[in-house]
C-alpha cells in the first residue's frame, strides 16, 4: 500500500494550500490576502480534526452542536479564543455545509450568530491586530459564508479521479 498511501496521504500544509487555491478560485483577485490566509487555515484545521477528537475542540457534527455548546449552555464565560471558536464553527457549517443546513436551520440566523461571535472575539481581543482581523470577519462574514458555500459546490461537483500508478508489467 506504499505509493497509494503517499497518494492519499496529506499534511497540514498540503490541506491548507488545497483550500488556499481553492477559496482564491471562488473569491478572486480582489479579496484581502490575509482574509484568504485565515479563511483556507480554517478549513484545513476542520478538515483535520475529528467531530470526536479528546484532544483540540472538535469539529462539529451540526449546526445543533454548536448552537448547544455556545449558546444554550456556553458554560464559563467566553473569551476571544472561544467566541472565534464559535464563530469559525457557525461559517464551516452554515458555509460549506449549507446545503445540508439548509433543510433543517435557518441558515441566515446562524450567520447573524457567527458575525456576533467574531464581533465579540473583537472587543475581548488583547491584540491589536488579532482584533483587527475578527472584526474584519465579522464584518465579512456573509461574504465569506458565502465562498465556503461555493467552494464546497465546486469539489462535490469536480470528478475526483485518483492517477494510480501502473503496476509494472510482466512478462
Amino acid at each position: 500500500m506504499g505509493p497509494l498511501r503517499t497518494l492519499l496521504a496529506s499534511d497540514h500544509r498540503q490541506t491548507l494550500e488545497f483550500f488556499f487555491v481553492g477559496l482564491k478560485d471562488v473569491a478572486g483577485d480582489d479579496v484581502d490576502g490575509k482574509e484568504l490566509l485565515y479563511n483556507a487555515s480554517v478549513l484545513a484545521h476542520y478538515a483535520q480534526v475529528s467531530t470526536a477528537t479528546t484532544t483540540d475542540f472538535p469539529t462539529p457534527a451540526s449546526l445543533e452542536s454548536v448552537f448547544d455548546t455556545f449558546v444554550v449552555e456556553p458554560g464559563a464565560a467566553l473569551d476571544s479564543g472561544l467566541l472565534e471558536t464559535a464563530g469559525t464553527h457557525c461559517l464551516m457549517m452554515a458555509g460549506f455545509f449549507e446545503d445540508q443546513a439548509r433543510t433543517r436551520h435557518n441558515v441566515r440566523w446562524y450567520a447573524n450568530l457567527g458575525a456576533g461571535f467574531f464581533f465579540r472575539a473583537a472587543r475581548r481581543e488583547s491584540s491589536d491586530s488579532k482584533a483587527l482581523l475578527m472584526d474584519t470577519m465579522g464584518r465579512h462574514f456573509e461574504d465569506w459564508r458565502v465562498r465556503y458555500s461555493r467552494l464546497s459546490r465546486e469539489l462535490r461537483d469536480t470528478p475526483f479521479l485518483l492517477n494510480l500508478p501502473t503496476p509494472p508489467r510482466m512478462m
